[in-house]
């Protein structure tokens, strides 16, 4: 039981000068730099996370109002894997029926590509135990006559003390996600749960000192006044992810920058935007309406960075869509879907305040084609369709963040790449189409964090691409290799030997030295011999 004196503890700034001076002291011990220290503490999340699965489950359920899968597959089970494997084979999928979690087969069938089941079950976690000993590698470097004879490496070195403050919405996904990159590239660290989670705060407070050394990484609860006191600290990075546009273009993810900015801290912003889905026709519109609505509805009911924003297509293809969207929608989520256990809640007050006013907005209440069902008392929000909004509504002035979805029409769908380029560069951006064509156009013409085509949100499961945005939707990516290099430095290494000293860089400086030299600093080799043959 704590102590009276241990509760009424205040995290102000001096306290966060103390824990990070303790940090400091630990790293410098060099124990992090160890192929073992780091092992053993990603061996160690793999074990909590077996362990302690329903208790995770539990917490996203009390924050959320979480469906299990959603829970299983996207937050918990991101950090499980049979064996350490990488890939399942039609083996592993036996084995979770025996294990009896059709729900992960049905996921991973969804990714079957080849002999490889590309899903988010391929975890961050088992990637880095089954590569951290080739990352931590010197990699080789080609040198130039300029330095001959040399040879020459990059070191990834640990940047030192870290502090990574994560979101509400995947609480227990992207507090561990960027903490495994931390603990992989040799970091001490600081990780600061959202206040918006404060049940899978408690969790994640409670189980990591149990499970990691708790000298080099440490969990602090709390609210602003806390993740103020935290960023008044010097810090050698600092991982955000968070704050959107709604929250006033980004505000907090400044106000981090801003902080970082005083003491040169480099950081890591993994913000969000209005993320466009564009849909051609001539395309199966069925699968392309449920893969929008898992992306969309299946994703903490719209409350995710990478979720579908709104959606273009052409005036001729917006009736079949919205219809096919009605019919699957219902298929889902039932008539009622307000009652569905299969839809996540608004996260709190505020945000259930923050959708219904963009749902009320004059120009935006009478457009509504399907949904717009609200429970205020147990903050729901049925999955809402609307067609036809004006461009200068709210809700396409800021990123949405919940269950609401727009359709703006176009006369032809090449139209669609001038509006998504009039507003701030997405975090992700979607085409479905079968025109090859429209492919490459869509890939030239729109800037986001991420592309997919023919689907939604997968890219955050393929951990050999980099995760991140780009201008107002973030800085800096993760995910796999991209982690462990976020939290790391490439110091680059020269070596040369006492053999082959020339003169040429020495003084007096002659006209026939600067010559050699311009000749050598060309890399070529027939001028280097002109001019050592004294030939123009």
């Amino acid at each position: 039981m704590a102590t009276k004196e241990e509760e009424n503890t205040v995290f102000d700034v001096k306290a966060a000068n103390v824990l990070t001076q303790e940090l400091r002291d630990v790293f410098a011990s060099g124990k992090t730099r160890s192929y073992e220290w780091r092992i053993s503490q990603l061996k160690s999340i793999v074990k909590m996370c077996d362990e302690h699965e329903e208790d995770i489950v539990d917490a996203l359920r009390l924050d959320l109002s979480k469906p299990q899968l959603e829970s299983i597959v996207y937050e918990s089970v991101m950090m499980w894997v049979p064996h350490y494997s990488l890939a399942f084979d039609l083996m592993d999928i036996l084995r979770l029926f025996s294990m009896r979690k059709p729900c992960l087969v049905q996921f991973c069938l969804a990714g079957y590509s080849g002999n490889e089941i590309l899903t988010m079950v391929k975890n961050s976690c088992a990637l880095a135990i089954k590569e951290l000993k080739r990352w931590m590698m010197p990699e080789k470097a080609k040198t130039t006559l300029t330095t001959f004879p040399s040879s020459a490496e990059i070191l990834s070195e640990p940047l030192g003390a870290v502090l990574i403050i994560s979101a509400w919405n995947y609480p227990f996904l992207l507090s561990m996600d960027p903490l495994i990159g931390a603990i992989a590239a040799g970091n001490a660290m600081v990780l600061k749960p959202s206040e918006l989670a404060p049940a899978s705060s408690a969790l994640l407070a409670k189980l990591l000192p149990e499970y990691l050394d708790c000298s080099l990484i440490k969990v602090v609860e709390g609210a602003v006044s806390e993740t103020s006191a935290l960023l008044e600290q010097k810090w050698d990075k600092i991982f955000y992810t968070g704050s959107s546009s709604f929250l006033g273009n980004g505000r907090v993810g400044r106000i981090v920058m801003a902080a970082a900015a005083k003491h040169l801290t480099p950081v890591v912003l993994e913000l969000g935007g209005k993320s466009p889905v564009v849909v051609d026709s001539g395309i199966d519109i069925q699968i392309a309406t449920r893969r929008i609505i898992v992306g969309k509805w299946g994703c903490n009911n719209g409350q995710a960075c990478i979720s579908p924003d709104y959606i273009i297509t052409t005036k001729d293809c917006a009736e079949k869509l919205v219809d096919s969207l009605k019919k699957e929608l219902e298929a889902f989520y039932g008539k009622n879907p307000l009652e569905s256990k299969d839809l996540s809640r608004i996260v709190n007050s505020n945000h259930f305040a923050r959708l219904t006013k963009l749902l009320d907005e004059d120009k935006v209440s009478g457009k509504i084609v399907y949904g717009g069902e609200r429970d205020e008392a147990n903050l729901r929000i049925a999955p809402t369709i609307l067609l036809g909004v004006p461009q200068n509504s709210l809700i396409m002035k800021e990123e949405i963040f919940g269950p609401l979805l727009p359709i703006l029409t176009v006369s032809k769908i090449e139209d669609s790449f001038d509006i998504i380029k009039s507003g701030t560069k997405p975090l992700a951006a979607y085409l479905f189409t079968n025109n090859k064509k429209l492919k490459e156009q869509f890939l030239m013409s729109v800037s986001a964090g991420g592309v997919v085509i023919n689907d939604t949100t997968l890219h955050l499961a393929v951990h050999s691409v980099p995760f991140g945005g780009v201008g107002e939707s973030g800085m800096g990516s993760y995910h796999g290799k991209f982690s462990f290099d976020a939290f790391s430095h490439k110091k680059a290494v020269v070596y040369r030997s006492f053999v082959g000293d020339a003169s040429l860089r020495y003084p007096p400086y002659t006209l026939g030295k600067l010559r050699l030299m311009k000749a050598l600093i060309t890399g070529n080799f027939w001028t280097i011999l002109r001019t050592l043959l004294g030939m123009s």
